[in-house]
């Protein structure tokens, strides 16, 4: 039986991933790089991406790079999203991607969950269209809410 992959993963237990074909391009501990592929079913009054779909976009990328980088917590913590902030910069068109980062080093926010804590990431997150222009900025905060 082989381990699903974390976009794998990320599909079967969210919905909302799976309804808009999100596709995963990279999904590891460093970088997660997540494409929005162009659908009609999908598009604002203004023929690209419906705004709702980039904020899922994003915070699914956002997911995928926190599920990478601390799946060996998982049976310790629940990862869980504290709050997010979208800023949408120019019009999105065509396919969209998202690329998320960590916003402090993992072995920070390890260390702090071995001392009893909650710790909090951010994660941001640049939403691209095609040629390259950023579409939108998205930060999320993340905690890793410890099993009791």
């Amino acid at each position: 039986m082989t381990t699903p992959s974390i976009g794998q993963l990320l599909d079967s237990t969210v919905p909302m991933a799976h309804t808009l074909k999100l596709e995963y391009l990279e999904t590891s501990p460093e970088r997660a790089v997540l494409r929005l592929p162009d659908q009609p079913e999908f598009h604002n009054h203004v023929g690209g991406p419906h705004a709702g779909a980039m904020f899922t976009l994003a915070e699914s990328a956002s997911g995928c790079i926190v599920l990478a980088a601390f799946s060996d917590q998982l049976s310790r913590a629940v990862p869980l999203v504290v709050n997010a902030e979208v800023s949408y910069k120019k019009l999105a068109m065509g396919p969209v991607t998202a690329t998320a980062t960590l916003g402090r080093p993992a072995a920070d926010v390890v260390a702090e969950l071995d001392k009893g804590e909650r710790p909090e990431l951010p994660v941001t997150v640049e939403i691209t269209r095609a040629d390259g222009a950023v579409t939108g900025v998205m930060t999320i905060t993340w905690t890793l809410r410890p099993n009791s």
